[in-house]
C-alpha cells in the first residue's frame, strides 16, 4: 500500500508518500480503506519528535475516515463495506481511571498517530472499539477532519469547564481546528462567544460560526479590548490552546472566579505564571486532553447531523503532505487540513 511515512524526526523535508507494508489484523481488528485524513497540529509535533513514537518509521495520522474491506473473525460491531470514522483514543482498560469510565485519564492513554502508527495511509488496521460508524449521508473529509478536535473542545468546554447558557466565553485561536469547533460548541451552549484570530478574514469565518465579539490579536492587545468590552469584569471561561503568547493575559482578562482551561500550547510549553493572579482571583485552571468514548459519540452524532459543521480550509493528495503541514504551521486560512490518497484524489470534488 502507499502511505505517507518518515524514517526521522525534522522539518517537513522528512515527510515521504510511497510504498509500506500492508497492514495485518488480528481476530478483534477492522481492515479499513481509509478514503481521508485529518491533519492536525499534533501530527507537526509528532514529526518534529515531541514525543517521539513508539516506532520508527512512523505513519502519522490521528483522524480518517474509510470503508471497512475485511474484519477479523472475533468482531462483532462491523461488516465488509460499512462506512466508519477512526476514534484515535487508545485506554488501558484496567486501571482505576478506565474502571471509573473516565478513559482519557488513563494511566497508559496513547493515541493512535502519536505514540503509534495512525492511518494515514491507503489503508490501516484498528480495533474495533476504535471505530464509529459514519452515516450516509456524510462524505468522507468532512468526518475525516472532525474527530480529534471536535472532541477536545467538547471535553475542554461541556466537561471540564460545564460553561452554561449566558456564559462568557473566550476562544483563542478561533479559525484553527480546535478554535472553530470552540466557538461552535459555545455558541450552541447558548454563551456569548469573544473570538481572537490573526485577520478579518479569519474574524469573519468565526462570526458566522457563532462569535459575538471579534478581536484581531495582530492589530490590538485583546486583553485591553476584552476589558473594554466587559467593562472590566472579564469572562468566564478562556479556552487557551496557545500557550506561552496569550497565557498572562488568558490570567488577566479572566473573571474573578472565572475558568481556563487548556489542552496544548502551540506557542510554546513554558509560560510564566503570574500566582497572584490565580489565587487573588480565586481562577481554576484546568487541563484537558481528548475525550471519552461517551463524549465522542455525542460530539460526533451533533457534527453528522449538522449542528456543527466542521470547515475544511484545504483538500490534497497525500503525495503533498509537505504543503499540508506548511499550512497548519503557516496558520493559513482557517479550519482543518484533510489529505486524500492519491489513487482516491479528485481535485475536482473538492470545491
Amino acid at each position: 500500500m502507499k502511505a505517507i511515512f518518515y524514517e526521522e524526526h525534522g522539518s517537513t523535508d522528512v515527510l515521504q508518500y510511497g510504498e509500506f507494508p500492508d497492514p495485518e489484523i488480528d481476530s478483534e481488528e477492522v481492515l479499513v480503506d481509509i478514503k481521508a485524513g485529518g491533519l492536525n497540529h499534533l501530527d507537526v509535533w509528532t514529526r518534529k519528535g515531541m514525543p517521539s513514537p513508539e516506532e520508527l518509521p512512523h505513519i502519522p495520522g490521528s483522524d480518517g475516515a474509510g470503508v471497512v474491506s475485511e474484519v477479523g473473525e472475533d468482531v462483532t460491531r462491523f461488516e465488509e463495506g460499512d462506512r466508519v470514522v477512526v476514534d484515535p483514543n487508545l485506554f488501558c482498560g484496567k486501571c482505576e481511571f478506565c474502571r471509573k469510565g473516565e478513559t482519557s485519564l488513563c494511566v497508559d492513554f496513547k493515541m493512535i498517530g502519536e505514540h503509534v502508527r495512525g492511518v494515514h495511509s491507503e489503508q490501516t488496521a484498528l480495533h474495533e472499539d476504535n471505530l464509529i460508524p459514519l452515516p450516509e449521508d456524510v462524505d468522507f473529509v468532512k468526518a475525516a477532519s472532525a474527530p480529534l478536535v471536535f472532541q477536545t473542545a467538547w471535553r475542554m468546554l461541556v466537561t471540564r469547564a460545564d460553561i452554561q447558557q449566558n456564559d462568557s466565553v473566550l476562544v483563542h485561536g478561533a479559525s484553527g481546528g480546535v478554535g472553530h469547533a470552540a466557538v461552535q460548541i459555545a455558541a450552541n451552549e447558548g454563551c456569548e462567544v469573544f473570538a481572537t484570530a490573526s485577520s478579518q478574514e479569519k474574524l469573519d469565518y468565526a462570526s458566522d460560526i457563532g462569535a459575538d465579539h471579534l478581536i484581531n490579536y495582530e492589530e490590538v492587545d485583546f486583553n485591553d479590548e476584552i476589558k473594554e468590552m466587559t467593562d472590566g469584569r472579564g469572562v468566564d471561561v478562556v479556552v487557551d490552546h496557545i500557550g506561552e503568547a496569550t497565557w498572562d493575559g488568558s490570567l488577566s482578562v479572566a473573571a474573578r472566579g472565572g475558568t481556563i482551561v487548556t489542552c496544548g500550547a502551540t506557542s510554546g510549553i513554558s509560560p510564566e505564571t503570574n500566582i497572584p493572579k490565580v489565587f487573588w482571583k480565586q481562577l481554576d485552571i484546568l487541563g484537558s486532553t481528548m475525550g471519552t468514548p461517551g463524549e465522542m459519540d455525542d460530539v460526533m452524532a451533533k457534527v453528522f447531523d449538522g449542528t456543527f459543521e466542521p470547515h475544511v480550509r484545504e483538500v490534497l493528495p497525500m503525495s503533498e503532505i509537505e504543503r499540508g503541514h506548511e499550512i497548519l504551521e503557516g496558520r493559513e486560512g482557517f479550519g482543518s487540513v484533510v489529505v486524500v490518497p492519491d489513487s482516491e484524489y479528485d481535485p475536482d470534488s473538492y470545491e
